[in-house]
């Protein structure tokens, strides 16, 4: 359709009384152009399409990637970016793991923190969640037959790991922790 223009517009002078008319029809093939790739996006792929697409990236040493950052203000008022997906960078160079980050918010009010985190696509006695034990951090652990899922998350305060209660519902696990006093062993939390 480039051509098409183009060839067309060689035929005349610029400054052919017609010059509007040319591109008009330049923005019709534009807006043909774009419908007709949403047309193909837009019927989406089947399974079986997914995995064989995987299989031909797999094939060439390519793995599927997911990447992405959210940005929030904190308590502070400084602006807060946390990055997800599987990608990373390791000596300056990007390097695609098994696991992804998984998106996080962390909420801080009173005397309780809340973190939550979106794991899609994994069962919910799959996922591990523990507070360290000097309960400053949150490790998220979980992982499916396709999907697997880590993530250690800074606490803005020291948390009692025993106080710690954990939902997951939709692919998105929520863990409410009380802020805690003294220093307490680690511990394991279970997911509902």
């Amino acid at each position: 359709m480039e051509d098409d223009w183009w060839y067309r517009r060689r035929r005349r002078p610029f400054w052919s009384e017609d010059l509007f008319d040319e591109i008009d029809k330049m923005f019709e093939d534009m807006e043909r152009m774009v419908w007709d790739l949403m047309r193909r996006f837009s019927r989406g792929f089947t399974p079986e399409e997914l995995r064989e697409i995987e299989r031909q990236l797999e094939r060439q040493g390519i793995r599927p990637y997911v990447y992405g950052f959210s940005i929030t203000i904190g308590p502070d008022g400084k602006p807060v970016i946390r990055e997800f997906g599987n990608m990373r960078r390791e000596r300056g160079k990007p390097v695609i793991t098994e696991e992804r980050e998984p998106l996080i918010d962390v909420f801080e009010s009173g005397d309780e923190v809340t973190v939550i985190a979106e794991i899609p696509g994994v069962e919910k006695d799959k996922i591990d969640v523990k507070v360290s034990d000097d309960g400053r951090t949150l490790i998220i652990n979980a992982s499916d037959t396709n999907r697997r899922y880590y993530k250690e998350v800074e606490l803005p305060s020291k948390v009692d790991p025993s106080s710690a209660k954990a939902s997951y519902k939709n692919g998105v696990l929520e863990v409410k922790l009380k802020k805690a006093g003294k220093g307490k062993e680690g511990f394991k939390i279970s997911v509902e």
